[in-house]
């Protein structure tokens, strides 16, 4: 099913509309009214527990075999749920109550149920509050299996209707500010947290059979590294220290690495205080994973091992469907470099030239045929401008799974240099459907180089209250061995497992603007 930000829910699923402010104070007051009139009839509103011995996929399950008009009342049935819809006709009324594995229809009869429970159920239960049922199962004579009711509570008076379900979405940002509603409304919402849930415990399946460990490290860092991004910053009073929350988790698992370990991971929030968008929400969460005495193409294999693994586990398949394409989660992936790629794009070898100037005349030459020139004034390094061609022409065309190799030096600061080219790096990154979802090296693991790296990164980063991490170097100082490493967007992952457009649908409460 493809899953869209955008998307129209059909006609008969509730929307996110929200009545006027007059109407729904009058509803609430109908609903309190409920309540009282409830607690006069001897029933509790908002219940302490219930025994619960059925969901309704089990009952579906179960009670398949039965044949329209046929009952089975040797089992006491014990179940609750949302009430959906309700429909009356008299002495009979139907329900749907709904819980986290389907719907399961109510049938109440009033030469079943004791006058005054039916008389209660029929007046003061409404869509949205929580019931709990006894009863026998049957199916009826138009074939929907239901729960015969022969008694009843009230677990939770719903004193808010859910939203006109007549109407479709008008406001989507409604749907991610309303989340507990969308999930109550949208039960395909909560099957994307599900499936979110299992693309999760897949990945540690995945480590923990490779004898992978897991760490947690620090959320609250004193200098922000890792990468170079814009920190939250908060404040300790005991300690009198300014902190950031953390951009990455990278430089404290490889000091689990210079500790010993040589297999560990940590799947973790990752907090940038950075823009919002379809592909960026600024806390996201990350998988990162290092191994000692391996590279970028050990990396390599283990990614390509490590999504279709998920792939198999939460799909049942490598082949899925993402918007309008067929990707093929099956390795082996492309690999291709990514000065390759920008010359198979833009028919220009940029490293190839001895000088920036000379390839930017060729790249405007090359563009201008197409109209699609690119302003690279401020550039002035061979690698920085391959780098932009690749972000502002390539990216967008990487469909299928393809590792991008040997980005350069002047990007990369936390990886070992190529050993066949000194102007790039062994660094890889993973891009399907268009968008990066994992990035790796040879592990960076000389401290004289790395000091000198991070220094050159601090003096053209653009947040200059950024200082050296002297915690980490001393600790590369210790030794690292040779060690790979591999990062990847859970987030993203789960967009692509789920067919979803957008980051929020992955999320269960994705950062929005205030109203």
């Amino acid at each position: 099913m493809v899953s869209k930000d955008s998307v129209q829910p059909p006609s008969s699923t509730p929307s996110l509309a929200i009545e006027k402010e007059e109407d729904m104070v009058a509803l609430k007051k109908q609903r309190m009214n409920k309540i009282e009139a409830l607690q006069a009839a001897g029933f509790t509103p908002f219940a302490y527990r219930w025994n619960k011995t059925h969901s309704a996929l089990q009952l579906q399950t179960t009670y398949e075999y039965l044949s329209p008009g046929e009952q089975d009342t040797r089992v006491e049935i014990s179940f609750a749920g949302r009430v959906k819809s309700k429909r009356t006709f008299g002495k009979l009324i139907f329900l749907t109550l709904e819980d986290d594995t389907g719907n399961i229809q109510l049938y109440v009869e009033q030469q079943v149920m004791a006058r005054d429970s039916f008389r209660c159920i029929k007046s003061l239960v409404d869509i949205g509050d929580i019931i709990g049922v006894q009863g026998w199962i049957k199916r009826t004579e138009k074939g929907e299996l239901s729960i015969v009711a022969k008694d009843w509570q009230m677990l939770s008076k719903s004193l808010l209707p859910l939203p006109d379900k007549f109407h479709g979405i008008t406001d989507v940002a409604k749907r991610y500010r309303l989340r507990h509603v969308d999930m109550i409304v949208h039960p395909s919402v909560r099957h994307i947290l599900r499936k979110r849930a299992s693309i999760v415990s897949a990945i540690r399946a995945f480590l923990e059979r490779k004898q992978f460990v897991e760490v947690e490290t620090p959320a609250l860092h004193r200098i922000a590294g890792g990468a170079d991004a814009t920190p939250f910053v908060t404040y300790h009073e005991a300690l009198d220290v300014k902190l950031t929350l953390r951009i990455a988790t990278e430089l404290f698992l490889k000091r689990c690495i210079v500790g010993g370990f040589e297999r560990v991971y940590e799947i973790g929030r990752v907090f940038r205080n950075e823009g919002i968008s379809t592909r960026h929400n600024p806390e996201f969460t990350s998988l990162e994973l290092y191994e000692a005495y391996k590279d970028y193409e050990d990396m390599m294999l283990l990614t390509e091992q490590l999504i279709a693994w998920v792939a198999q586990q939460v799909c049942g398949t490598t082949e899925i469907d993402y918007m309008e394409e067929k990707i093929h989660l099956g390795a082996p992936f492309r690999r291709i470099t990514m000065n390759e790629l920008v010359k198979e794009t833009l028919q220009v070898d940029i490293l190839s030239y001895d000088e920036v100037t000379s390839a930017k005349s060729a790249l405007e030459i090359q563009c201008k045929a197409s109209e699609n020139v690119k302003d690279w004034d401020s550039i002035d390094s061979l690698g920085k401008l391959l780098a932009s061609c690749f972000e502002h022409y390539c990216e967008k065309l990487l469909v299928q799974p393809t590792f991008v190799l040997d980005y350069p030096i002047e990007i990369s600061p936390l990886a070992k240099r190529h050993r066949k080219d000194p102007r790039l790096t062994e660094r890889f990154e993973l891009y399907i459907a268009g968008r990066e979802l994992a990035n790796a090296f040879s592990e960076l693991n000389d401290p004289i180089e790395q000091r000198e790296r991070l220094i050159r990164q601090l003096e053209e980063s653009e947040h200059g209250d950024k200082e050296l991490d002297e915690e980490f170097l001393v600790a590369l100082e210790q030794g690292m061995p040779p060690t790979g490493g591999m990062g990847m967007g859970i987030d993203r992952l789960v967009m692509l497992l789920t067919n979803s457009s957008s980051i929020r649908q992955v999320i269960a409460f994705p950062l929005l603007k205030p109203e």
